[in-house]
């Protein structure tokens, strides 16, 4: 007689009560520089760690689609709680690349592994041995880090072809977190430094970088998409939610005042206008990511609207905290803490507009590239 399995869980950031722990702990965790691990577990049973972990782990090999919509939606209550969901669901899906063998080990206890990882830039330094690979050095930053089981590094080593950027999976216990991060803005990813001295990492829980730009045979959707079509969405996801937070808590200043003074009209308009925009944008780059065919074109149109929109949802933020006055330099000032945290995201260099543009100008004018 077979037994049903049961269906893995969908994304969903009122689950756990996640909403109100990040948006109740958000002071503490900016003051502490990391999460709390009450908001920690929470995002764990909203379901964002196991969002893109293959079913055959248990996990839900879900799409972009949810996954920005749910990041939005906690980055209203904590952007740096939504910033640490995010990345523990994309490095889920990075780790989702490991050789058979080494998906089992990181998952052998269930879908809901916290993953951090620092794996762009390459930095430390890896050594070949006979059945693995030896790690030294340092690496940084790792958002989340305090909280993760398995931590990604990445160095360069010797390859046939000069040198190549590796990827290794490395227990958290094996590791030292030096404490680093005291950025302007996402001051409670805590994304700081990790150390590694002699580890030692079997063949199985490594591979190269290069194999996430090549669709995986008989793989879920989520794990044929090519890296650079989807790093910088889940990167920007964030700041869509921080801009709508700035926005609600610039109006909710304003109710009942009537609005007599022209630049009132402007900002609100603007403002509103880019926020909406960025939605579609980031809307449109995850449907591509869904269902969407694989191009360098569709990949670099990705990288576009992804930045154009973590762009535009920093000007609306800067825009309204500039338009608040002294009371948005107060301490505790919603639209301060929005401004530090929308500032210090579209300064990733995923989302680079420059890059993004190139790499777009090179896909239309010259496509066989």
């Amino acid at each position: 007689m077979l037994t049903a399995q049961r269906a893995p869980r969908t994304l969903d950031p009122a689950d756990g009560d996640l909403l109100a722990a990040a948006r109740r702990d958000a002071s503490a965790a900016e003051q502490a520089g990391r999460l709390t691990p009450e908001v920690a577990a929470a995002l764990t049973r909203a379901g964002f760690p196991r969002h893109f972990v293959p079913r055959e782990q248990g996990g839900a090999a879900g799409e972009f689609g949810p996954l920005v919509t749910a990041t939005a939606t906690v980055a209203e209550a904590c952007a740096s709680t939504a910033w640490c969901a995010a990345l523990f669901a994309a490095h889920g899906r990075l780790a989702a690349y490991l050789p058979p063998d080494g998906r089992r080990e990181i998952w052998a206890g269930g879908p809901d592994r916290r993953i951090a990882a620092a794996v762009v830039p390459p930095q430390g330094r890896a050594v070949k041995e006979r059945d693995g690979w030896r790690l030294d050095g340092t690496w940084r930053p790792a958002s989340g880090v305090d909280h993760a089981d398995w931590v990604l590094l990445a160095s360069w080593v010797p390859a046939p072809t000069g040198r190549e950027h590796r990827i290794f999976a490395v227990p958290r216990s094996e590791l030292t977190v030096e404490d680093t991060w005291d950025a302007c803005g996402l001051r409670g990813t805590g994304s700081n430094t990790v150390r590694a001295e002699g580890v030692r990492v079997p063949e199985h829980r490594s591979v190269p970088l290069q194999t996430l730009l090549r669709p995986q045979p008989g793989a879920a959707r989520c794990h044929t998409v090519p890296f650079p079509m989807v790093a910088a969405l889940i990167f920007a996801a964030p700041a869509l939610g921080i801009a709508r937070g700035a926005l609600r808590a610039w109006t909710a200043e304003r109710a009942g005042a009537p609005a007599r003074h022209p630049a009132t009209h402007t900002v609100l308009a603007e403002a509103s206008a880019r926020i909406h925009a960025a939605g579609l944008l980031l809307d449109g780059a995850a449907a591509r990511a869904d269902r969407g065919e694989i191009t360098a074109l569709t990949v670099a149109e990705n990288r576009r609207d992804a930045a154009t929109a973590a762009t535009l949802c920093r000007e609306a933020v800067d825009s309204l905290f500039r338009a608040s006055g002294l009371r948005a330099h107060t301490p505790g000032s919603v639209l301060q803490r929005a401004w530090r945290d929308a500032t210090t995201l579209a300064s990733h260099g995923t989302l680079d507009t420059d890059a993004a543009a190139r790499a777009y100008a090179e896909a239309v004018l010259t496509p066989e590239v």
